[in-house]
């Protein structure tokens, strides 16, 4: 039986899509703010949207750490490697971003929404849930045959991370 006629060839498909579009959509966005590519500002104009934010110690760390989690949480995506991990790091970017945009409300009415940040963190969030599916480097590790505990696992680590990044930064 080939694997697009087994009954979860479906499901293990459309986590391939989701893993690639959040790979996608976050390596993107760490590749332009970090190193300008793709008609991206580049690591200054990062930092002063961070310092606007209200983040102020450390910021061209907090501005390389974003950058590196968005990018190889990314890769990592994209090959189905230690999924949790990189779900986690993603998710945890997103939540950070949720937080300093919270004020703007979802759409933006009063400053900018966070409905992009929020759609990224659903999907880092289900794959966290779920794992990677069968087309994964990951297909044979015990977070892809139970990915629930890892998931919950990693949602707790993405917490802290952003946290952390509320409190230290």
């Amino acid at each position: 039986m080939s694997r697009w006629s087994d009954e979860n060839g479906g499901l293990d498909f459309g986590l391939l899509v989701l893993r690639l579009m959040l790979s996608v959509a976050m390596g993107a966005h760490g590749l332009m703010q970090v190193f300008g590519l793709f008609g991206g500002s580049g690591m200054t104009h990062f930092e002063n949207l961070l310092q606007g934010y209200g983040f102020s110690h450390n910021i061209e760390f907090l501005t390389w750490l974003t950058g590196i989690t968005e990018v190889g949480g990314a890769v990592l995506l994209v090959l189905g490697l230690l999924t949790p991990l990189a779900a986690a790091g993603l998710l945890g970017v997103a939540i950070s971003a949720i937080r300093v945009k919270w004020a703007g409300g979802l759409f933006g009415s009063s400053g900018p929404g966070f409905e992009l940040e929020l759609t990224l963190a659903a999907m880092a969030l289900a794959l966290l849930l779920t794992g990677p599916g069968w087309y994964a480097l990951d297909r044979h590790t015990a977070w892809r045959q139970k990915p629930l505990g890892f998931g919950v696992g990693g949602l707790f680590l993405s917490v802290c991370a952003a946290v952390g990044v509320g409190s230290l930064f």
